[in-house]
């Protein structure tokens, strides 16, 4: 049986992780006007497959949400700073600290699944099954 520290620590992580999902929701009607980054893709198609990467250093798998909603691909994640003491006085800032999304209309009818994502030295790569329409299938006949 779990000690009540140890009991105290499991429900805290859990809390934790449910505050990190919530935070990478749809943004809430007051936070529709704050700012966000949108993520750079590549997007591009083999015979079998539509294939979207995108470069997300910085970024863990836990702060990541990838959903698929009728023919359109929402990536949502956030990018934080990494912590710093003192004041930074910047002679460039070019990166992009904070939420970002990006959504992406797909050109066919994917298996959603099929659908497989890793990430792999800050790369994302989604693999997108497409559709097999044309196929030709023999179809059983049962009897009555």
């Amino acid at each position: 049986m779990p000690s009540f520290f140890e009991k105290l620590k499991r429900d805290l992580e859990q809390k934790d992780k449910t505050e990190k999902k919530e935070k990478l929701k749809a943004p809430s009607k007051e936070e529709w006007l704050k700012p966000e980054g949108q993520l750079a893709v590549d997007v591009f198609q083999t015979e079998k497959e539509i294939i979207i990467q995108s470069t997300i250093a910085g970024v863990g798998v836990e702060d990541l949400d990838i959903s698929l909603e009728n023919d359109v691909v929402t990536i949502r994640g956030e990018r934080v700073s990494p912590p710093m003491e003192g004041e930074k006085k910047y002679f460039y800032q070019e990166c992009y600290w904070g939420p970002f999304s990006r959504q992406i209309i797909l050109p066919e009818e994917v298996d959603p699944d099929q659908i497989e994502a890793e990430m792999k030295n800050g790369i994302l790569t989604i693999r997108l099954p497409k559709m097999d329409r044309h196929k030709k299938r023999k179809i059983k006949i049962k009897e009555s």
